[in-house]
């Protein structure tokens, strides 16, 4: 079976080559199930809005570095772009707490129930 996608995604991280390394991983690991292009990264909560207005994305992920407050607005405005855009906030502080491995783990866990929904 084909994998399910291609699926735009943009990240909102003030790390953008962190960002970038963490998808990667995501992407080769889930590559079998799902076609994912990792198409930009807005390094704030406040520069997200144009970006996801120019790439209009299918994904879109919010890094643990944002409060949840900051983490909902940035959705909210995704879901405003795209009403059909699939949105994932990380936890706050997990990359602190279990490091890039730790993230990886958790966006493989919660994707498929995700982009299924």
């Amino acid at each position: 079976m084909a994998p399910q996608g291609p699926y735009k995604l943009v990240t909102v991280n003030n790390a953008p080559e962190r960002a970038k390394i963490i998808v990667g991983r995501v992407i080769e690991a889930l590559k079998d199930e799902y076609t994912i292009e990792y198409a930009a990264n807005a390094e704030s909560p406040e520069a997200a809005k144009a970006v996801f207005e120019k790439i209009m994305p299918d994904v879109v992920f919010t890094a643990s570095m944002w409060t949840p407050e900051q983490s909902s607005k940035v959705l909210d405005q995704a879901r405003e772009v795209n009403p059909k855009v699939k949105t994932l906030a990380l936890p706050q502080g997990l990359q602190v707490a279990k490091g890039p491995d730790g993230v990886v783990d958790y966006i493989k866990e919660q994707l498929p129930a995700l982009i299924d929904s």
